[in-house]
């Protein structure tokens, strides 16, 4: 049986040229070229593409803040209006505490809704990120009626994205979105992160809420982004307190330490009770990705496939972080096949 995948090619769209990275302007590894490289695997794995619907933006404002989407559709125009500007939106100044007054400048706006300078936005952010939003959905829902396993090829990501803020190359939560949306189908969901990097929008998003379990495995964020996010005290808050899981690991992890962290992982899940399992898939904690954070093989993601597959649950595969040059076709590949108990 071949495994259900989607992708909206608006999402290519988005590209800008650079990102602000140790105060200078650098290339940016989150360009479209990723799509090509993260079809050719799927395909290879059995997969076949179809369009999202549109479900609309009510689904994607379950998560985020109207003021924030509203930013994300206008400021661009806004900000080419300044004298000087850059072509795209890389804010200069961020506000010490979010207490303070709405600003009303589109570079104050900016600062607010942007939480670092790896997250640029151009003329054609908005409507790739709206529609890598639907794809999300779209995979969401083939899981909701009955398919066992569906793939989201979500560009741009999303895990970074706060409710009202981008980061990381990330501007709305696809997986946030997809699991939010299940809920409400009924479904009692929990997400797994599997990203090099810290999911820390995802997790600010449900900090306060046990409906939702939110568990990432991610390289130590002591010295690697997002830094401030993602350490193991982080059991959430409230009436979310241990419904947050984070396993750090040591900067170069190999297959065993990074199956070994998955394995506790799952058993959290487990003792969760959720019905269906929303994966957060990075491709980044790969030994060659341009990252450099962890050193999983491809033949390791085929086991995380496998091991994702023996739990018995529906898997809604959202892509995330992975970039071009780290064999990232053939690491989807063996986590598709994997995933399919092949």
């Amino acid at each position: 049986m071949p495994i259900k995948a989607f992708f909206d090619p608006r999402q290519r769209a988005h590209a800008p040229p650079q990102t602000l990275v140790n105060g200078a302007f650098d290339n940016n590894p989150e360009v479209p070229e990723r799509i090509d490289h993260l079809m050719a695997g799927a395909k290879a794995a059995g997969a076949t593409f179809a369009r999202p619907e549109d479900r609309g933006l009510a689904p994607i404002a379950a998560i985020h803040t109207p003021e924030y989407l509203d930013f994300l559709q206008h400021i661009h125009t806004r900000w080419r209006r300044i004298k000087g500007a850059s072509e795209a939106v890389i804010p200069a100044v961020h506000p010490l505490t979010r207490t303070a007054a709405y600003p009303q400048s589109a570079a104050a706006q900016a600062g607010w809704h942007m939480a670092d300078g790896s997250c640029p936005i151009d003329a054609q952010t908005w409507d790739a990120a709206y529609w890598s939003a639907q794809t999300a959905l779209a995979a969401a829902d083939c899981v909701a009626a009955g398919a066992p396993i569906a793939y989201a090829l979500s560009r741009p990501p999303g895990h970074h994205a706060f409710a009202d803020a981008a980061a990381g190359f990330c501007y709305l939560n696809n997986t946030a979105i997809a699991a939010e949306h299940l809920r409400t189908r009924g479904h009692r969901p929990a997400i797994l992160d599997l990203d090099v990097h810290h999911g820390n929008g995802t997790q600010a998003i449900f900090n306060h809420r046990a409906d939702i379990l939110t568990v990432s495995l991610h390289a130590d964020p002591a010295r690697f982004y997002p830094f401030f996010w993602g350490h193991p005290q982080e059991r959430g808050t409230g009436a979310g307190l241990g419904a947050n899981l984070n396993l750090p690991l040591p900067k170069g992890a190999n297959d065993a330490t990074f199956q070994a962290a998955l394995k506790t992982a799952l058993r959290r899940i487990k003792t969760f009770s959720p019905t269906i399992l929303v994966v957060a898939l990075g491709l980044d904690a790969h030994i060659d990705d341009p990252f450099k954070g962890l050193a999983v093989t491809t033949e390791g993601f085929a086991t995380i496939g496998a091991t994702l597959h023996q739990t018995g649950l529906p898997l809604v595969l959202v892509q995330e972080g992975g970039y071009v040059g780290g064999a990232l076709g053939q690491n989807l590949t063996s986590v598709l096949t994997g995933a399919m108990g092949r």
